[in-house]
């Protein structure tokens, strides 16, 4: 009777022991795993957004961590160049970067390296250079990355009137092209209140470049500023005129202003 009742005793002891271990929850922990080690490497990367055409300074640009599965060959590390931030300063964006892109040497070129316009230069594009003045170029406040229309003006003779001042003709011969260039130094427009300069730069198409050589023997040109709002619209050219022939348009010379007629 004893042995009995000592073997169901234990028996219970056993089980409360195992309810007890169970509710404890100590067995459903999973077992301890190792910690696993991401593999990283320092990128040049564009700290804010960079315009195409912008110089890169050391300021624009910053060490960023990346995972080295997906760093590309391309990019630059700083384990293999440690001073890059120093070496692309000065350079030219040929393309656009957004702020946290990998700097790309392809998309870069050296201010002062040979073929730099013809490096930022759209595939079928030409740049085509003219003489300005400081009334012919919207008072300086034109800069390189605005948009333009070309005007062609010419004096002639008023055939009606003998001895009667001249009749000035004025057209758009050339618009909404870009400038890519004031005096052959692309300056960055944050900044920059004006730039008076002599020559300007313009990114034309071959047909427009043959239009624009034409009306530099012909008459004077002026350039006109457009509106940046303006950029997306389609080029146009003579035959699409803002001021059609038999409209009388204002003309504005030193800040006095005068109806003339365009001539049919």
């Amino acid at each position: 009777m004893n042995t009995a009742r000592i073997v169901v005793l234990t028996i219970a002891l056993i089980a409360g022991g195992v309810a007890a271990y169970l509710a404890s929850g100590i067995g459903d922990k999973p077992p301890p795993t190792e910690a696993i080690t991401l593999q990283t490497v320092d990128v040049l990367v564009a700290k804010s957004d960079i315009g195409l055409g912008q110089t890169v300074t050391a300021e624009a640009v910053q060490w960023q961590t990346w995972p080295a599965a997906t760093a590309s060959n391309s990019f630059i590390r700083r384990n293999d160049r440690p001073d890059a931030t120093t070496q692309v300063a000065g350079s030219i964006a040929r393309a656009p970067f957004i702020a946290g892109e990998p700097i790309r040497e392809p998309k870069l070129v050296k201010a002062n390296g040979s073929g730099f316009m013809a490096a930022i230069l759209p595939a079928g594009m030409r740049a085509v250079s003219t003489e300005i003045s400081p009334e012919t170029g919207a008072g300086g406040f034109i800069l390189p990355n605005d948009r333009v229309d070309v005007i062609l003006s010419k004096r002639e003779k008023n055939p009606d009137r003998g001895g009667s001042a001249d009749i000035v003709n004025s057209e758009v011969i050339l618009s909404n092209v870009r400038v890519l260039a004031i005096d052959q130094a692309p300056k960055e427009k944050d900044g920059q209140t004006s730039v008076v300069g002599k020559t300007v730069t313009l990114e034309l198409k071959p047909e427009q470049a043959e239009t624009l050589a034409r009306a530099r023997q012909s008459g004077t040109m002026s350039l006109a500023l457009r509106s940046i709002a303006d950029v997306n619209a389609t080029e146009t050219g003579s035959e699409d005129q803002l001021a059609k022939r038999g409209e009388t348009i204002k003309v504005v010379r030193y800040g006095v202003s005068s109806p003339t007629t365009i001539q049919k």
